[in-house]
């Protein structure tokens, strides 16, 4: 089945190749690409003075008559058996309503694995709460309500567990012993070899062969996961912190047996994302409790229990290998590793993504293994493979530069590809050369001393690296938009995305405001609601091309029932769709100022006091014909104290190549803040994982750090803003390109510092003494 499933696929893509893009829905120009005046505008955040004055609810702040608090208690052992429960002490604590466990807890469907279809959500495909099996350690095993939080926390505490331990798998090295092929990496292929790289590695004239390892991280988001729930007969409502409603709430219904239509979930404001903030067990655990009691629930996780839940990137260990010509070219580039994983998700850090479509090389093998464990399953975080696989890669790269004494960025001029390594399709628009140049400019990177340990002030040894970073154009399908214009001319955009403090509300009005022509205060863009038309998720910075498509759509249906409306005696009289265009709050024939009526008139003249349109995106297929990614050249420079090991950032640039910024604030914002993170991954963040226990021993920001603003420098943000001529507005994503590449950047500039070459992450001090 699984060979038929590639030869209908590679047949689509190839007849979708040699489709002309007239014909291909998604793949013409974007005139909007275009036009400037509010898009590429400084625009401040339409939701930020809510937000600066408390004023925007939050998932945990949503109020409710007769709520309920729930407190979670959580399993200790790996793997195994309750083999007692006592919750008597619980029930009998003051303000208890509700003790759950699997004993009482509502019989329930285990959730459809994300992944499995466009609805689901489910992080992992084990049933919730349902029987005395202990799948990590972590796992909840009791719920309590109460009238407070403090009360339902203490009653928790009282509950006393007896465990039957059962032989848990927790090593990383004992699972690579078992290490398997999974069927597929997020669609693509888990191997891929084009000619003979094994030779092509041993006829080199020059070779870098090494192990680059990364370990777990986890999600650490400001704005703790919440939900606020309540049942009103047979409908569940659900105020979430979620950065994919949709599936959330199609996941929800099937789990309890509903129809997806009884599953509201409402979500305008989200605290941070980054690929945590989807569907995990507290918010199932929630509406079960509010079922068995019979009340809402509000359950919000500790940062302890985040740790516990919520997983994180997970840890991986990756062999690059370059084989290179004495000119420089890629006789081989070789990227091949395990990632650890666990059976009952579908989350294998897509590490090799990278060199698949980065360099132009003779022969290229890459292949990834997963190797099972008993954990927590490990989900998707900011750049999910791309952060981590770039790390990997491109120290490789740097290390290959110094071998063949080149300069790193000369080295990968040369090395540029005409098309995809590895797919041959040709690219939508990549600019990572000029990206570089200007780059190389603005850093000053030609004052680098290629010799390591050259430049020294007093105490501190500085060095500058450089990496190129990348992260795929992803555009999902199933999003539709809902245009309402009113006679007032006041426009509303709605659909069922996100707003996780990323700016999409305020870049989607922009971009509405600038396709139907009218002031930004007059559009408004509605968000964050199931209630509304279908949305994507939220991830793989596919949101912004997502709504963009959709409300392209819903254009093309408002235009003709404009024209339709306005009738015989309007100057657009007998004119087609193709033949207007919006212009100054109304719309006009193409290429004649005269011709022209405001939507106003138009319905004020129909006696209409608003008109709809609503339509679904077209299929992505864009992404068939196109090899489309975003790219950045990443600079760091770093000071590493030779006494003590000690390592700072003390400049970081980000040149960046991603279509058409549509928002130069919340674009410069989102590449600060991908590279901040970047940092944290590069030098103090790893989640500590005691392979005797399968536990998470640092579950606190006191433990597990964070960068905090004296470990940041400044960061400078550049950008091409080269419209890619096959995407909506001619924008690609940027929301994870910033942390790719960063890690690299970090590893190389303290290697032309020191002279000491980490293979490992985090770069911490004891690595450099």
């Amino acid at each position: 089945m699984s060979a038929l499933k590639d030869t209908a696929k590679s047949a689509m893509q190839t007849a979708v190749r040699l489709t002309p893009d007239k014909w291909l829905p998604g793949a013409t120009s974007d005139p909007l690409m275009h036009k400037h005046g509010l898009l590429g505008a400084p625009v401040s955040r339409v939701d930020g003075a809510l937000k600066v004055q408390g004023k925007a609810r939050f998932a945990a702040e949503v109020a409710m008559e007769g709520l309920a608090y729930a407190g979670l208690v959580h399993s200790t052992i790996a793997r195994g058996r309750i083999a007692a429960i006592d919750t008597g002490a619980a029930e009998a604590a003051p303000g208890v309503g509700l003790v759950m466990t699997y004993k009482n807890a509502p019989r329930m469907k285990a959730p459809a694995l994300f992944g499995t279809s466009p609805s689901a959500a489910g992080a992992s495909s084990l049933p919730i709460m349902q029987d005395a099996s202990i799948h990590w350690n972590g796992q909840t095993v009791a719920v309590v309500l109460a009238e407070t939080q403090e009360q339902a926390d203490y009653a928790a505490s009282l509950i006393e567990i007896r465990y039957e331990v059962e032989p848990a798998v927790t090593s990383f090295e004992m699972a690579k012993g078992r290490a398997r092929r999974p069927e597929s990496i997020l669609g693509e292929p888990a191997e891929l070899e084009i000619g003979d790289a094994k030779a092509g590695l041993a006829g080199a004239a020059t070779v870098v062969d090494h192990i680059y390892r990364t370990p777990r991280y986890n999600h650490n988001a400001i704005e703790l996961h919440a939900a606020t729930i309540v049942w009103e007969g047979d409908q569940l409502i659900i105020h979430d912190a979620s950065q994919l409603v949709n599936a959330t709430a199609s996941t929800v219904a099937g789990v309890f047996g509903l129809k997806d239509h009884q599953v509201r979930v409402i979500s305008p404001y989200v605290g941070g994302g980054f690929g945590g903030k989807c569907l995990w067990d507290h918010q199932i655990l929630g509406a079960a409790a509010a079922k068995l009691a019979g009340r809402p629930v509000r359950i919000v996780l500790s940062r302890e229990s985040v740790f516990r839940l919520v997983g994180g990137r997970t840890t991986t260990e990756q062999r690059v290998a370059l084989g290179a010509n004495a000119d420089g070219t890629l006789a081989a580039l070789i990227h091949t590793g395990v990632a650890a994983m666990t059976t009952h998700n579908a989350c294998p850090e897509q590490f090799t993504f990278p060199a698949r479509h980065l360099y132009a090389a003779q022969n290229i093998h890459v292949a990834q293994e997963v190797a099972d464990l008993d954990m927590l399953a490990n989900t998707f975080m900011r750049a999910p493979g791309e952060s981590v696989g770039t790390f990997a890669l491109e120290s490789a790269m740097d290390e290959l530069a110094e071998a063949l004494k080149i300069d790193p960025i000369e080295l990968r001029r040369r090395i540029e590809p005409e098309k995809d390594p590895t797919s041959g399709t040709r690219f939508s628009s990549r600019n990572i050369v000029e990206a570089y140049a200007r780059g190389a400019e603005h850093f000053g990177w030609s004052r680098r001393n290629p010799v390591p340990r050259s430049q020294r002030d007093g105490e501190w040894l500085i060095g500058m690296g450089c990496a190129t970073a990348t992260y795929p154009y992803y555009r999902f399908p199933g999003a539709t938009a809902r245009i309402t214009l009113n006679a007032d001319g006041q426009a509303i955009v709605a659909m069922a995305s996100h707003e996780m403090g990323m700016g999409t509300a305020t870049t989607q009005a922009q971009a509405a405001a600038e396709r139907l022509a009218l002031p930004l205060e007059n559009v408004s863009f509605e968000y964050g609601d199931t209630a509304l038309p279908p949305g994507t998720v939220a991830g793989g910075s596919s949101q912004t091309a997502s709504i963009g498509a959709a409300v392209i759509a819903a254009f093309e249906e408002l235009v003709p029932a404009l024209l339709q409306l306005a009738g015989n005696d309007s100057p657009l009289a007998g004119l087609k769709a193709s033949e207007v265009e919006a212009r100054d709050g109304g719309l006009g024939k193409i290429d004649d100022p005269q011709s022209h009526e405001s939507y106003a008139s138009i319905l004020s003249r129909a006696g209409r006091k608003e008109v709809v349109a609503e339509a679904k995106a077209p299929m992505p297929l864009e992404m068939q014909k196109y090899s489309m990614h975003s790219y950045a050249a990443q600079f760091c420079e770093v000071r590493v104290n030779a006494v003590t090991g000690e390592a700072r950032v003390s400049r970081f640039l980000g040149s960046f190549d991603c279509g058409r910024i549509l928002n130069s604030k919340t674009a410069a914002s989102q590449f600060k803040g991908g590279i901040i993170m970047g940092l944290g991954l590069a030098l103090t963040e790893e989640t500590l994982f005691d392979e005797r226990s399968g536990r998470i021993m640092n579950p606190s920001l006191a433990e597990y750090h964070v960068p905090v603003h004296l470990d940041v420098p400044a960061i400078d943000i550049i950008w091409t803003d080269i419209p890619d001529p096959h995407s909506p507005m001619g924008a690609r994503g940027i929301g994870e390109i910033g942390i790719t590449g960063v890690g690299a950047a970090v590893a190389n500039a303290i290697y032309n510092a020191t002279g000491k070459r980490i293979r490992e992450l985090p770069i911490t001090l004891d690595k450099l003494l």
